[in-house]
């Protein structure tokens, strides 16, 4: 659930994890996921035809106006929800700047992306079934289902993504410098989430597991 703490604004949890206080019901879990499945479908899909810009920005208030034509029961729902949600999500899924919202990564539609390109780290992540693991180290790993590859900043984080699709994943290590020094940037979409258009083979190993036991 979340909830907002008059002293220190929203949280997802029982308490306030800075003075404990109870603060004020916002959402429900339910409602929480309820409204976050909306925004992915706005925000990185595009459904409803909203009016997006090429960074993938749509206002809030037509964001709202959409969320709550699309469902009937959250004729409740006003901008601070939508506000508590973003500011609240520990992946960092969205971004809100000057009265309007954009989805940070997961996008299946083609925008013109401004990227952080600032402090990439060496090495990122990408899970891999056991069967594709192969073909990838030799073809580079191009977007599937999504616009763009997204990578993970850990191995833990490539891993647990990979789990969704397959029950042991195979993590590919990438090397961001020798992706980037072949044309392809890398930038940082969100917390734990880098972007590219293309990782070459060249960039592409397969990451040990006993080498990342303590991450």
């Amino acid at each position: 659930m979340i909830r907002e703490c008059e002293e220190h604004g929203y949280f997802r949890d029982e308490r306030c994890p800075y003075c404990g206080e109870e603060g004020k019901f916002l959402m429900s879990d339910y409602e929480v996921e309820k409204l976050g499945r909306s925004l992915a479908g706005i925000l990185r899909h595009r459904k409803n035809d909203p009016d997006m810009d090429s960074q993938g920005y749509v206002s809030l208030r037509e964001v709202l106006n959409i969320v709550k034509s699309r469902n009937g029961r959250m004729d409740w729902l006003r901008i601070r929800h939508i506000e508590a949600l973003v500011e609240t999500d520990p992946k960092g899924r969205y971004m809100i700047v000057g009265g309007k919202i954009k989805a940070t990564y997961g996008h299946t539609v083609q925008l013109d992306l401004v990227l952080d390109n600032e402090d990439v780290p060496e090495t990122l992540y990408y899970p891999a079934t056991p069967e594709e693991a192969g073909f990838l180290e030799e073809s580079g790993i191009y977007p599937s289902d999504r616009a763009m590859v997204h990578l993970s900043l850990t191995y833990k984080d490539a891993y647990k993504a990979g789990s969704v699709r397959v029950e042991d994943p195979v993590v590919l290590a990438v090397d961001a410098d020798t992706c980037i020094d072949m044309g392809y940037d890398i930038g940082k979409a969100a917390r734990t989430v880098f972007l590219c258009k293309h990782v070459p083979p060249e960039a592409i190993s397969v990451a040990d597991p006993e080498d990342y036991e303590e991450e």
